[in-house]
């Protein structure tokens, strides 16, 4: 049994040889690297081995201290495969706060697939990255018969998009039931399940903006919303908040908000999107639609668990635009799951 309380801490100290090592039952590894690329040099330092899976550290250069940005990543990553074919790079910056874990996805006949997870040890719990490394733990009873397909298969399993949006969709369906319990004030059965899918909606499209810092320059402003209307109040936060930021604020420019609503909301953009215009189930019940604090409190604890940043890979579309909240999925597909 893994000690979730300890691998955290690791990961706070950026201490990946004794995490791999002795936590997830991986063997030592004395591999360097000195990959050059656009004439910078990343030396690489092997952490672990597992069946010939390599997980290297590429520290910052000294030149900024700064991680290199994904098209750097991904060259990289070309030519560690060159010595290692099957690896696993974490990228650290130079306080070692921040982690970003590259792994690629091979597939015959398909394109090489680059699954990346981005830590901060400042504003990450680390449950979902956590999660991840469960996968690719292993004991004594596996060595026998342990092969490289094997531990390739268990990163795959952590790290692939594909299983994380599984994940969170029947994660979402869980959390969209629990949140149709602290819901009231709609007679009907169906309108019911139909806003708490409008919240949900709005609530992870904010979540995904306020993560981009665009929402008084906060990334935890929901969270830390909360917690301000809870001192004035218990129960609170949807009628004195929530509303005034959907109706008031994310629907009216800047200029024709009230003074009120600008000190409550502090500065967050037009978005002139429907979305955020008044739903014709609030037109109905908008008087007696009430949600207690602690239905919002657990989706805040569900959206937590992944991360929720813009892609820095080039878009595939002009208009496109690509976001992995929390562990590597699109808001698109997020946002079709409701």
């Amino acid at each position: 049994m893994l000690n979730l309380r300890e691998i955290r801490q690791y990961l706070k100290k950026s201490d990946f040889e004794t995490l791999f090592i002795e936590r997830l039952g991986w063997d030592h590894h004395t591999q360097t690297l000195n990959i050059v690329v656009d004439e910078t040099d990343y030396p690489l330092t092997a952490i672990a081995e597992k069946r010939g899976m390599i997980v290297f550290e590429c520290p910052a250069p000294r030149t900024d201290g700064r991680i290199p940005d994904y098209a750097t990543r991904r060259k990289i990553q070309r030519e560690v495969a060159k010595a290692c074919h099957e690896n696993l790079i974490i990228y650290t910056d130079a306080e070692k706060n921040t982690h970003i874990y590259q792994w690629v996805k091979r597939e015959h006949g398909k394109p090489t697939a680059c699954r990346e997870h981005r830590y901060n040890s400042n504003e990450q719990s680390g449950e979902s990255l956590i999660q991840k490394l469960q996968t690719i733990a292993f004991n004594l009873q596996e060595e026998e018969h342990l092969t490289l397909p094997d531990v390739t298969q268990r990163v795959r399993a952590g790290f692939d998009v594909e299983k994380v949006t599984k994940r969170f969709y029947d994660h979402f369906k869980r959390e969209h039931t629990t949140f149709l319990t602290f819901l009231r004030g709609i007679p009907d059965d169906e309108m019911q399940h139909w806003y708490a899918s409008v919240m949900l909606n709005r609530l992870m499209f904010i979540y995904f903006i306020q993560k981009k810092n665009f929402l008084d320059s906060n990334t935890h402003y929901l969270r830390a919303k909360l917690t301000a209307s809870q001192t004035n109040g218990i129960n609170r936060y949807y009628k004195a908040f929530l509303c005034p930021l959907f109706f008031e604020g994310f629907a009216k420019p800047e200029t024709e908000r009230s003074r009120t609503v600008r000190d409550l909301l502090g500065k967050v953009p037009y978005l002139n999107g429907g979305i955020f215009q008044q739903h014709q189930i609030e037109t109905l019940h908008g008087e007696t639609i009430e949600i207690s604090d602690k239905a919002f409190e657990q989706v805040f604890d569900f959206f937590e668990k992944y991360q929720w940043h813009l892609d820095e890979r080039p878009l595939r579309n002009d208009n496109e635009i690509i976001v992995k909240p929390v562990n590597s999925l699109t808001y698109s597909t997020i946002y079709g799951i409701l």
